[in-house]
């Protein structure tokens, strides 16, 4: 392990990450593999930049992967947007070895509605995966919450799915200003076909190739089956010959979130400079309707799919998912399955399969 005034770094034999303590966001997530090092997640070009007073820090230090609470517009307890946990400094609580890796605890520096907000990194020794565990212990009433990855994508990629339930479109564009931006896919929108999702010009575009066309901003919700135990999400970058995976129970993140952000946003700090970048969420909440929408009633949890976790002055909620990235086998397009076999993992395709160590019982813990 290293640290630094705004960075810690934990490492296991091949694989490290490292978070920026001033915000909670992953800055790195790196695995090696022989002589191939893979490191898929993005960072902001504009890290560095000075910036307007007004912008947030999770948007000025934007990398990675990070804890949003809420997710999206924060309308209740006066944060910023995606909530302190993605805005304010961590502490970090320190570092254990543990049976083959090694664990790093943090600690959110404000609370959450109340609840004291602890992120705990664990890494296995060969295992290409970084266990992520957030704990909310204690508060007051209710927030929706999010885990906001983002893959770099500049050459292209497949996108595959464990199966959903529906796929939709908030009820407004991302950027429906054409002097400001440019989104194509239509508003609002329920469809359960992403290679027909359908776009504001009457066409329809293939969401499991992207980008899908260029200069565009562009969001789905994907909800999950109830029943199913385990959920994931795959990333294959074709030109790199790697894979990211999200691995995550559907009773913890009911939904996951597509943010497409290839040069649609023309102002700054975008400045149509953020391309190829696609956030690949996992998220309890409303779509992108914000804290107040997300613990009243409303469309999606009328339907029984909850858009919040519900805090309590003796409770403590516990949310987990798994972030794979490894090399993948020459000719590979596209992953058809995941599978869980004791103490490995199978990453399925129509043209063959391979398996990496994994650790079935961290995110299937209850």
């Amino acid at each position: 392990m290293t640290t630094g005034a705004d960075f810690v770094t934990l490492q296991a034999d091949g694989i490290s990450v490292t978070l920026d303590l001033a915000v909670g966001h992953i800055r790195a997530l790196e695995v090696d593999r022989g002589e191939q090092r893979i490191a898929p997640l993005h960072t902001a070009p504009w890290i560095g930049d000075s910036h307007a007073s007004d912008t947030p820090a999770h948007l000025a230090r934007l990398s990675g992967d990070f804890l949003c609470a809420p997710f999206g517009p924060s309308d209740i307890d006066g944060s910023p947007s995606h909530g302190w946990p993605a805005n304010s400094p961590w502490r970090h609580l320190g570092t254990e070895a543990v049976a083959g890796g090694s664990v790093a605890r943090f600690e959110l520096g404000r609370t959450v509605m109340g609840a004291t907000v602890t992120k705990e990194f664990t890494l296995r020794d060969g295992h290409p995966f970084l266990y992520q565990r957030h704990l909310f212990s204690g508060g007051e009433g209710a927030v929706s919450v999010g885990l906001h990855m983002m893959v770099s994508l500049p050459q292209g990629g497949h996108l595959s799915f464990s199966p959903k339930l529906f796929a939709e479109t908030p009820a407004e564009a991302l950027e429906p200003d054409a002097a400001r931006g440019h989104s194509l896919l239509a508003y609002p929108a329920r469809f359960t076909d992403l290679k027909h999702a359908p776009r504001a010009d009457g066409g329809t575009a293939n969401l499991t190739c992207y980008p899908f066309d260029r200069n565009h901003e562009d969001f789905v919700m994907m909800v999950e089956k109830p029943e199913d135990r385990l959920a994931w999400a795959a990333a294959l970058r074709h030109h790199e010959r790697d894979l990211v995976l999200s691995l995550k129970r559907p009773a913890d993140f009911p939904a996951t979130l597509l943010w497409m952000s290839n040069g649609g946003r023309y102002y700054a700090p975008w400045n149509s400079r953020h391309r190829g970048v696609l956030g690949l969420e996992e998220a309890r909440t409303y779509s992108l309707n914000g804290h107040k929408a997300s613990i009243a009633p409303n469309p999606l949890s009328a339907q029984g799919i909850p858009t919040s976790i519900a805090l309590g002055a003796n409770g403590e909620v516990d949310l987990r998912q798994a972030i794979g990235i490894m090399p993948v086998p020459p000719g590979w397009d596209r992953v058809t399955d995941v599978e869980a076999r004791g103490g490995t993992l199978a990453v399925i395709t129509d043209i063959g399969e391979f398996t990496v160590p994994y650790d079935p019982a961290f995110v299937l813990h209850r």
